[in-house]
């Protein structure tokens, strides 16, 4: 007993560790606790958090930027095949122009080609029929002038006809120049 005198006998009442009756004070001490112990404890975890979670943002927004310009490199190209096409499409819709304007003529010169032959043909063919007609005639005729011919032969020549031939025979005769 002597030992719990001692330690009586050297402190002081009213110091030391007790039950504190001040509120005010008893939380504020016990929040300075807590956040003491909060920023020693957690505040390197969430610090390393935080850098943690900085680093995969800024990761996220370069990728993010990468995948802009990706994009944007994309579009510019598909611009550029917009136009090569619309410029495509323009050179095939004049070259469509241009070979159907030469096909047009090339049936209108193949027309007028077979319209002159045709003409010719005609030409040609009313010719043939001319000919043959004028044979025919030239037939007939010849082939009267030989009946009378004949006819006149078989009957004898009388003295008027005769005086006729020999007077063509003798014109013929005059008109002749060696």
């Amino acid at each position: 007993m002597l030992y719990h005198s001692f330690v009586f006998a050297s402190l002081p009442f009213a110091e030391g560790f007790g039950i504190n009756t001040n509120i005010f004070e008893t939380n504020i001490i016990n929040l300075a606790a807590v956040v003491a112990i909060v920023v020693s404890f957690v505040g390197q975890n969430l610090s390393a958090l935080l850098e943690e979670r900085k680093k995969t943002i800024l990761n996220n927004l370069q990728e993010a930027s990468q995948r802009a310009a990706e994009a944007q490199e994309r579009l510019n190209a598909a611009k550029n095949q917009l136009e090569s096409a619309k410029k495509k499409a323009v050179e095939i819709r004049e070259e469509g122009v241009l070979r159907a304007s030469q096909e047009i003529q090339n049936c209108v010169s193949q027309h007028e080609e077979r319209l002159s032959k045709l003409e010719e043909f005609k030409q040609e063919t009313v010719q043939f029929y001319q000919q043959k007609a004028f044979k025919q005639a030239y037939m007939y005729v010849i082939s009267r002038i030989m009946g009378r011919v004949k006819e006149r032969l078989q009957k004898g020549l009388d003295a008027t006809y005769h005086v006729v031939v020999n007077n063509f025979y003798v014109s013929r005769f005059t008109e002749y120049n060696p």
